[in-house]
This record gives structure tokens, C-alpha cells and sequence, in this order.
């Protein structure tokens, strides 16, 4: 295509820095221009990411359409909505996908054992594509690091319109000493398929951002499955060592730092 040939020629003339400069991030920086625009391929990109994150927030949770047979059989998961009804509702009412409805709260107690050490929980947030790519092999990570340092760790399962606060029920509920959402971030122009992992020292309902702990970028072109199980698990042995999480949580060098937000 044109286009294409336009951007491989104004690639060739890039200066050493700028070809560095773009190596290192997915942004679109030194894209140059065509007039008083992008260049038709930027352009193009542009919309094709767009439209790409729009999918990605719209797309509806289904654990037997998203996981693999063998892998919802070996972690046993089973899937509970919060109160939003709809995906429409969902966006529109975070505060609903806050809580579970009573049939949910029934099925995690008849289901799921209290008191572990370790509680994950995997919730669509603004990106089912995320979850999709990102959880198969995270998982047994986490699960095989968290049993090799010798905690208990709770029954998995899928939690659909998910919003951050549904921490705080899960606390209340099950009463684990560390709660781990892998829930799928807003997305962006550079990426529909990021993971974040928020994390909560024994989560009640007085629980705000304040206390919570975020791994975030889990995709690709970011922090890659191995690293993800890592950190999350040593920030998980700081909040069990200190009893505590968010910014009262003391950050060494060997910790990734707090950052504190909300899906």
C-alpha cells in the first residue's frame, strides 16, 4: 500500500535516536505528518486500536467461551455476577458491580472454603480480551508459588460486571488473609489485553482505594506472566508479614510500589 511505502521510506531517514526512541514504546511518537494530520497508516492505526479497546470494554464475560475445557476443569471454576444486570448497566452503575447478588454470596459459601491464606478471584472489569489472554498462564503461577511457600489457597472462581470495591465483599465473605483480583484494565491506544492484579490486606466493607495494592500491566508487551507471579506474591508476603496493604503498606526496594486506582 502507499501508505505503508510512504512510512517505510520516512523510517529510513530517522535519525539513530528516533528509531531508538520508538523501540522502546508502543506510543505513537515521531509519527510525522501529512499536512495538518497523521499520516494515512497512523491514521488508520488509530482507528483500528479505537475500535479495538471499544470491543474490548463491550465484550461479555463467558468462562466456557473464553477458557479452555481443561482449564476450567483443572482450577474448577464457576462463575457469580455482581448486582448489574446488563453490560449497559455495568458501565453505566459502577457501584452496582461493586456488590454480589444473594445468589452469588450463596454459591462462593457452598463453595469456596474461609479462612486461607490466599484468595484469587478473576473478574472481567473494562476487558474480557485480558482476562482471556492473560489468566491461562498466570494462574498455576500464582497457585504453584503461593502452595511452594507453603500457604492455603482458596477456591478460584469468575466474577462477571466486576468492579475493584468487589474486594471488600470477598473479604467479608471468605475472611483470607490476602484477596488477589486479576480483573482486565481500561484499555488504551497501546494495548485491549492488559491485566491488573489488585490486592488487599483481609478486605472489609471500610475498605477504599487507600488500602489496596495494584500489579498492573500484565500483557505482552509489559510485565510478562513469570515477573506478574512474582511480584504479586512477594507484595502478598509484605501484607501478611506487616497485616497490612495500601499506603500503609512500607515498600522496599525489592517490592514493587503501591499505586492506588479503580476499574
Amino acid at each position: 500500500m502507499a501508505g505503508e511505502k510512504d512510512d517505510g521510506l520516512a523510517a529510513a531517514s530517522w535519525p539513530e535516536i528516533v528509531r531508538r526512541i520508538r523501540a522502546r514504546t508502543p506510543a505513537r511518537l515521531l509519527v510525522g505528518r501529512a499536512g495538518a494530520a497523521y499520516p494515512t497508516g497512523t491514521q488508520l492505526e488509530l482507528r483500528e486500536a479505537h475500535a479495538t479497546a471499544r470491543d474490548a470494554v463491550r465484550a461479555e464475560m463467558d468462562a466456557r467461551a473464553i477458557f479452555s475445557a481443561s482449564f476450567l476443569e483443572q482450577w474448577k471454576l464457576f462463575e457469580v455476577s455482581t448486582q448489574a444486570a446488563s453490560k449497559r448497566e455495568f458501565l453505566l452503575r459502577p457501584d452496582l458491580g461493586r456488590h454480589f447478588t444473594e445468589s452469588a454470596r450463596t454459591e462462593i459459601l457452598s463453595r469456596c472454603s474461609k479462612g486461607t491464606d490466599l484468595q484469587i478471584a478473576i473478574g472481567d472489569g473494562l476487558s474480557v480480551p485480558a482476562v482471556a489472554a492473560q489468566v491461562p498462564s498466570l494462574m498455576p503461577l500464582l497457585y504453584q508459588s503461593a502452595i511452594k511457600r507453603g500457604w492455603t489457597v482458596g477456591q478460584t472462581f469468575v466474577i462477571r460486571y466486576c468492579r475493584v470495591g468487589i474486594l471488600n465483599e470477598i473479604g467479608e465473605l471468605l475472611t483470607p488473609k490476602v484477596v488477589v483480583l486479576l480483573i482486565g484494565e481500561r484499555p488504551g491506544l497501546a494495548t485491549a489485553d492488559s491485566l491488573s492484579a489488585y490486592m488487599a490486606y483481609c478486605p472489609d466493607s471500610t475498605h477504599t482505594d487507600a488500602n489496596r495494592n495494584l500489579v498492573s500491566n500484565i500483557h505482552a508487551r509489559g510485565l510478562g506472566p513469570g515477573d506478574a507471579a512474582d511480584r504479586i506474591l512477594r507484595l502478598a508476603e509484605r501484607m501478611i508479614a506487616a497485616r497490612t496493604s495500601g499506603c500503609n503498606l512500607r515498600i522496599d526496594s525489592n517490592v514493587p510500589r503501591t499505586i492506588i486506582g479503580e476499574i
